[in-house]
């Protein structure tokens, strides 16, 4: 699997697929989650993407399992040489029913526990998890800079942010001599939502054709969660959620399997490859629950889409 350099002069190389590890522990059991593990590095990949928060939501989780079991796997296999580790600190539960948010305090204490938990010194990447507007930006980037000269956190990223958001907070850090975020992870696959929809899973955040033009322009690495759509590309059992149901979507699912079918290969690795060769190139994040669905996602990474299909799949709306 090919590497990219991450952007923010870190020198931090990541690979065209990200594994996302938000379900184990949880949803994903232990042993699985290790055999997962163990497939995606012995591929070539090296980026793994997990947060304080996974995963708080479903039955029986707190928050920290994910990062538990992550720690416990790295343990095993003697260390994290090699690999580039992502968390992110801003979405777990707060003290009065909201989200944690992104005061010094949280951030600092946040910090502390994933490090623990993983069982590592610092972080490769480290990302706002959301927007905090009840917290001064100067505080919160104040103190990300400061886990950064601390050597706990060797780049940051914002996560779930809007565009002007973004620019804003990047100016101002910028301004301050302070590390500015230069990892962006949003929502985003080859399917769209229906226009001024709003997301039903909390927190979320689509990537706007705004934030990909500001990740173009300033040469930012976007990274991009729910790429598969939880399985709606291929599963009868998964259908598509009722915000994607509009007229564009038959039109790009036609082109999909038209594309598919020509190459000989899965829509969700069409969808991948599209993602990985696009402008700007995104790396996308896989979340699987087994070894065979990621060899699905593996596959991908070799897939080149000639150009006159890649023209096709942009131009269906």
């Amino acid at each position: 699997m090919r590497q990219r350099e991450l952007s923010g002069g870190a020198g931090i190389q990541v690979s065209q697929l990200c594994l996302g590890a938000m379900a184990f522990g949880t949803e994903v059991d232990e042993e699985t989650s290790f055999a997962i593990l163990d497939r995606f590095v012995e591929a070539g990949g090296t980026t793994i993407d997990t947060a304080n928060c996974y995963s708080f939501w479903v039955p029986n989780g707190v928050g920290g399992e994910s990062e538990t079991v992550l720690g416990r796997w790295l343990s095993r296999r003697g260390g994290r040489d090699g690999l580039v580790l992502a968390s992110k600190v801003g979405s777990g539960p707060g003290a009065h029913g909201g989200a944690e948010g992104l005061a010094p305090e949280v951030i600092r204490t946040q910090l502390a526990g994933s490090l623990q938990r993983l069982g590592v010194d610092h972080l490769d990447l480290y990302y706002s998890h959301r927007e905090d507007r009840d917290t001064p930006d100067e505080q919160t980037l104040a103190t990300f800079h400061e886990a950064v000269t601390e050597g706990k956190v060797r780049t940051l990223g914002a996560s779930n942010h809007a565009a002007w958001r973004l620019a804003e907070t990047r100016a101002l850090a910028e301004a301050k001599g302070w590390t500015p975020y230069t990892a962006v992870q949003q929502r985003y696959s080859y399917l769209l939502p229906r226009p001024a929809t709003a997301l039903p899973e909390g927190g979320h955040v689509h990537a706007s054709d705004e934030l990909l033009d500001l990740v173009r322009s300033r040469g930012l690495t976007m990274f991009a969660y729910s790429t598969l759509l939880w399985g709606s590309y291929t599963r009868p059992d998964k259908p598509l959620p009722e915000h994607y149901q509009h007229p564009g979507t038959e039109r790009r699912l036609q082109a999909l399997r038209e594309v598919a079918d020509e190459l000989g290969v899965t829509v969700n690795q069409v969808v991948l490859s599209w993602l990985i060769g696009g402008e700007p190139a995104i790396v996308p994040i896989v979340g699987v629950s087994s070894v065979a669905q990621l060899d699905e996602a593996l596959a991908a990474v070799d897939l080149d889409l000639p150009t006159e299909l890649r023209k096709r799949l942009d131009e269906a709306c």
